[in-house]
């Protein structure tokens, strides 16, 4: 568990912790984020996990809580990692929810997961995002971290739908 400096601006602590996916929440949380996935791109295009597939043994969940141990606890955010092999990994349901966007919280996550990439000894991070409009700012976040378009990886194929993405780290 890894507690944020920064703060809300009422001054709500929000707390990235490895997850293990057993709360509820989550499973609500990461439903909403296939069904706007399905909403923005062709079934074929759909490259986001469920469930059961995020709790496979090469991937590492984080999630982002928004005051956690207080009454109001609310999930805000989710991460993954998921190794792809011994030096590459893959960034996976990378998602804040809309109501807190923009107040950087995407970005303090996806540190994270850099962080956490490289503690697991991955040499290269690479992603899957959607090259639609509604995936412009989750690109503009990519960027800034320096990642680059690279050709598909793993067993990603070339999609009009699709823009792949890597990091050496």
């Amino acid at each position: 568990m890894t507690s944020l400096d920064a703060t809300h601006p009422q001054q709500t602590v929000f707390t990235i912790r490895l997850d293990d996916l057993s709360d509820p929440r989550i499973a609500a949380f990461l439903n909403e984020h296939l069904a706007d996935m399905r909403a923005t791109s062709p079934p074929e295009s759909v490259h986001a996990l469920d469930l059961d597939r995020l709790r496979q043994p090469d991937i590492r969940f984080f999630s982002l809580w928004m005051g956690e141990g207080t009454p109001g606890e609310q999930l805000v955010g989710t991460g993954a990692i998921k190794r792809l092999d011994a030096q590459h990994g893959e960034l996976k349901s990378m998602r804040t929810r809309a109501s807190v966007r923009r107040q950087g919280l995407g970005r303090r996550l996806l540190q994270h997961l850099l962080t956490e990439a490289r503690s697991m000894g991955l040499s290269r991070l690479s992603l899957e995002t959607g090259t639609e409009p509604y995936f412009a700012a989750a690109s503009a976040l990519y960027e800034a971290h320096g990642f680059v378009d690279c050709a598909p990886f793993a067993d990603y194929r070339l999609d009009p739908h699709s823009r792949y993405m890597t990091l050496a780290l």
